[in-house]
Formats: structure tokens, sequence, C-alpha cells
């Protein structure tokens, strides 16, 4: 390949910026464009957790049963706008019909191949670069009120062991001395080691791209409004501030980029995950890694005098406002966690995840323009597995092949 070819990577969250990062590194000249800059969507407001265990998908066997009375009660991490449910049904049922044994395996072993070295995979991205000071490695401490509410969760500690995963249980002593803030509160715990958080994920991704900008790349704050094509191949793409010719083209815009993909041609049922975070803003609380309270289905993470806590899923498309319901319960949850807390003030936030009905990410060339690329539906892993994604793209567009079968990651499978 001629190093001097041009990229354009649309979408300026970790997985874009990773991309544009390891093109970079591999001698190719690359423009990122994102119509709000870097870190603007859910790359900011994540847990942060590179969570590398995190390859059991929401659809386990049993979820048929379970959802009804989740989105019909007000203490369950599962929303709906029901308003949104015809436009949601194309998406819903074949991500529903995932809820079995077989399927969870296929969905658990794309996790991870592409989660499983995350600590890694950032350090590899960030060493030498400003970001590098806000990555921290170690633990992440899944926790339990009783053993017996561990054994009803064994599944998915059966599938992590299947796929390499590391963990060590730990009794409600082991769980207080690990979280000295949660001492006494929880019964059980699991203690995976080889994952890591970011201490600020929005302050991580833009020293990320700083860093690109500084080493000659090109960042536009623009939105893009079309990718041309000429005899099936992409030539560039249209913006307000005019035409930005290309050699490829990535899509890594997040839930935004089906809009672009459909008007190539592809239909893909891609939808938002909504997800919510809480921030204790000067809290006092200081937790030695990111926990995950298992019996409400949020993380909290420690992050640079805050305390984020984070979670929830709602379906309710791109364009409705944020729901109070799914605030005000991460709001209930963490009181009860965290009867003490004190701080300083709380900010809120919502974001839209990329989510596909196979909970796999989209990562390759698409058929009908194989110079345009996907890199978007990772739903809430973008953090976890951008930085193996990017470099999996820099691979295939430069001319390697990754080491990995890429073909549950195939744009075409919808």
């Amino acid at each position: 390949m001629n190093k001097a070819e041009h990229t354009v990577v649309i979408g300026a969250g970790i997985v874009g910026v990773s991309t544009a990062l390891w093109l970079q590194r591999a001698g190719v000249k690359v423009t990122l464009i994102d119509r709000e800059g870097p870190a603007a969507g859910t790359s900011y407001g994540n847990a942060g957790i590179l969570a590398a265990a995190a390859i059991v998908p929401v659809t386990v066997p049993g979820l048929l049963k379970k959802a009804p009375g989740m989105l019909f009660s007000p203490n369950e991490p599962l929303f709906l706008r029901w308003s949104y449910l015809p436009k949601l049904l194309p998406f819903l049922i074949p991500y529903l019909r995932t809820a079995n044994h077989a399927d969870l395996e296929r969905i658990a072993g794309g996790l991870a191949n592409m989660m499983h070295d995350t600590a890694d995979q950032h350090l590899a991205l960030a060493k030498g670069t400003p970001a590098e000071e806000f990555l921290a490695t170690g633990d992440y401490l899944f926790v339990y009120d009783t053993e017996k509410d561990f054994r009803k969760d064994q599944l998915a500690w059966d599938i992590r062991e299947k796929f390499g995963i590391e963990f060590e249980p730990l009794d409600k002593d082991g769980v207080s001395n690990h979280q000295p803030d949660m001492a006494g509160k929880f019964d059980f715990g699991v203690r995976c080691p080889n994952h890591g958080h970011i201490k600020d994920p929005g302050a991580y991704t833009k020293a990320l791209a700083q860093h690109f900008v500084e080493q000659g790349g090109n960042l536009m704050i623009a939105t893009v409004d079309d990718i041309k094509l000429e005899n099936g191949v992409a030539i560039g793409v249209e913006t307000p501030d005019g035409f930005v010719d290309a050699d490829n083209v990535v899509l890594t815009a997040g839930a935004w980029s089906v809009h672009l993909a459909k008007k190539l041609g592809m239909r893909i049922p891609l939808e938002s995950e909504r997800g919510y975070h809480v921030e204790f803003v000067g809290a006092d609380v200081n937790l030695t890694c990111p926990v995950m309270i298992t019996s409400k289905k949020f993380a909290a993470t420690s992050m640079n005098g805050r305390l984020r806590c984070a979670g929830i899923v709602e379906f309710g498309g791109l364009n409705a406002p944020p729901s109070r319901a799914p605030i005000e319960l991460i709001k209930r949850n963490a009181k009860e966690i965290f009867p003490n807390l004190q701080y300083e003030r709380i900010d809120e936030w919502m974001g839209h995840r990329p989510s596909t009905p196979d909970s796999l990410p989209l990562v390759g060339a698409f058929a009908k323009a194989k110079n345009v690329w996907a890199g978007f539906g990772h739903q809430h892993l973008g953090l976890t597995g951008g930085p193996k994604t990017g470099r999996w793209l820099a691979q295939m567009i430069t001319g390697e092949t990754p080491n990995v079968d890429m073909s549950p990651y195939s744009a075409d499978r919808f």
C-alpha cells in the first residue's frame, strides 16, 4: 500500500481516535472528523472500566421470562419508552432471539477475542502520550449480597472461565479488605485481575486525539452529510465545510454510523442502548478499583475526586430527551450502597451506546463499498474494545491480516 493514501475516520470517540492513531503510526495520512469534537458522547460518560470480564451479553438465557417484570418495575435497570416500541421491534425481535445457550457462547467468544487483553491494548495505545496518566491497571470487583446470589450467576462465571477470564472468589472479609469504603456491605465478591480503569474517560480520549494532532494528524469539527461513491468506491465525504477526498473511509460514529451506512444502501439493525451516569463530584468515597454492584446492575468507579455510578439499559432512540426514572434509580441505589456519602454536587449524564441484535460490533469493510470500513456497534463496551478495534481496522486498511477470525464482526452479516 502507498503510505501517502488518505483515510478519513468519521467519529472521534475512543474507537475513532484509536483507529486514527494506529493508522497514523502505520504511516497513513489521516483526517479525523467529528461533529462536536473528541469524546463528546459515550467516550466521555462511560463507567471508565477496561472490562475484560464483560463478555456475557445482556441477552442471557432466561431474559425473556424476566424482561416483562423488569420493564414494569421502577427499581429494575431495564427501561423502555413505550412510544418507541414500534420502531424498536425490528431490532428487538432478533435481539431477544439470541437469549439462548448457543448464542451466549458464540457472542462471549467474539467479545473475548476483542477484549481479553484490553489493559495491554490501552497501554500500547497511550504509552508515551499525555493520555497515559489517566490509565490505571488493576482489579475489577464484582460484589454480591450473599454467596447464594453468586451461585445464581454461575452460568456467567462458567462462561468467563471457559474463555480464560481469571477470577478469585472473596468472602465477606475479603470484600471488606479489598474495598474498605464498602466494608460489611456484601457477603461475597469476585476479584478479577488484569483489568483496569480510566481515571477520566473524556480527558483520556481528548488527550489521545490531541497527540494525534501533534503528530501531524488532521482533526476537523464538522458534520459528515454523505459519503460519495463512484462505481461502488468511496472517493470522499461531504461536509458543510466542503468535500474531503479519501482513499478509505472509516465509520466510527457510534449510534449515528447507521445513518451514513443507510445512504450507502445498507440497512443495519442498530439501536441506541441509552446509558446513564450520576457523578458525585468531590466524593469522600475512594474505591480502590471499579466495582460492579450485581444486585443493582450498576458500576461504581472513583475518578480523580469523583465517584461515578453508571449503568442502566433504556431503549428509546436517539432523539428523545433523557428520562428521569433511570437517573433517580441510580441515585437511590448509590444512597443505599453509600449511605454516608458526602459530596459537593451531582452531575447527571445520558448517552447513546450503539447496539446490534447479536451484541457484537461491526468491524471490517462493506461489500458494497470495499474501501468503506465499519467500526461501530460496541454497545456498552466501546472503551474496553476501542483500541483493539482500531488496531484491527488499521491492519486491514494497510493490507495486513489480523491474527483472529474476523467473521463474527462482519460488516455485512445483517
